[in-house]
């Protein structure tokens, strides 16, 4: 089969814009886990909560408070998103999973198993499972840009760079500032800090937050571009906790690194063999568990 690599090009740039997706996820996935030790299930179905924050905004609110032409913009909905998903998520952390820090992960994941599920059964009540068209992008980021291989639309090459830049100043903060190295003293000595005057729990809850937070800017950034829909996380958690164990639980740059390699991986084996795009995440999943069980990243 000849395979041109304008065609390679194409299929790697487009695996990219959904390997954006899978970093963003398996970044707050990792922030979670290694920092506070949560399996949090309930990733997906957030992200899929910040994208029906901005629709909501964007085409149900208005109507709703009496204001037929009020729509929350899309650059908004970047912060707002972000905002109310993360003081959702403290909500959660402050009211149920902190009773379970003391007992198994298994507790914390049949717990966020429970939320995902509720959470989708909510949306799935009112809106259209099979997708709901976001409609609010604004149109700065209208049109195609020529990459000289293919035309690339405009909104997507944002999200891309907006999700690198938005991962990497994350690494940045937790593994190379006072504020990081305080997150990771707290995990590993809290009582320690503590005794430095340093408000743990709270530290706790904001770190949660801000890894929700993250799922739901993901959420946003993906309206536009994929259907809005009650079951989109569903469908992209299973990759995510497939990119954070061959990343290694916990390891910051491991989870941005690999899903961005799975999302350029998963491009160039649809444009070489098609029908394996779907399992070769999980093909090197089985690889990189055999070879190295803790991870590419992740600490024995």
């Amino acid at each position: 089969m000849n395979v041109s690599l304008d065609l390679i090009l194409a299929q790697m740039m487009l695996g990219l814009s959904a390997g954006v997706f899978y970093a963003m996820l398996s970044l707050g996935l990792a922030i979670i886990f290694g920092l506070l030790n949560v399996i949090n299930f309930a990733h997906g179905a957030l992200y899929m909560l910040g994208a029906f924050v901005a629709l909501i905004g964007h085409s149900y609110i208005g109507p709703w408070l009496g204001y037929e032409d009020f729509q929350l913009g899309f650059w908004p909905a970047l912060i707002v998103a972000p905002l109310l998903v993360g003081c959702f998520g403290m909500l959660l952390e402050r009211t149920m999973l902190r009773r379970l820090y003391q007992f198994d992960h298994i507790y914390g994941l049949l717990l966020t198993f429970g939320i995902a599920l509720m959470l989708q059964g909510f949306f799935t009540n009112y809106f259209n499972v099979s997708g709901t068209p976001y409609g609010g992008q604004p149109e700065s980021l209208n049109g195609i840009v020529n990459l000289g291989f293919m035309y690339f639309p405009k909104f997507r090459l944002f999200a891309i760079v907006m999700s690198i830049v938005v991962c990497f100043l994350t690494w940045f903060v937790i593994e190379r500032t006072r504020l990081g190295a305080v997150l990771r003293a707290g995990v590993e000595n809290p009582k320690l800090v503590q005794a430095f005057g340093i408000n743990v729990p709270l530290m706790v809850t904001l770190t949660f937050g801000f890894g929700v937070a993250l799922a739901a800017l993901a959420g946003v950034l993906a309206a536009p571009i994929y259907s809005v829909s009650p079951l989109m996380g569903a469908n992209l958690i299973i990759v995510v906790f497939a990119v954070v164990v061959i990343g290694g639980m916990g390891s910051i740059m491991g989870a941005i690194v690999t899903g961005l390699t799975l999302g350029l991986i998963q491009g160039l084996t649809k444009a070489i063999y098609p029908p394996a795009a779907n399992t070769v995440i999980f093909f090197i999943m089985v690889i990189v568990l055999l070879v190295r069980p803790a991870g590419l990243f992740g600490k024995e």
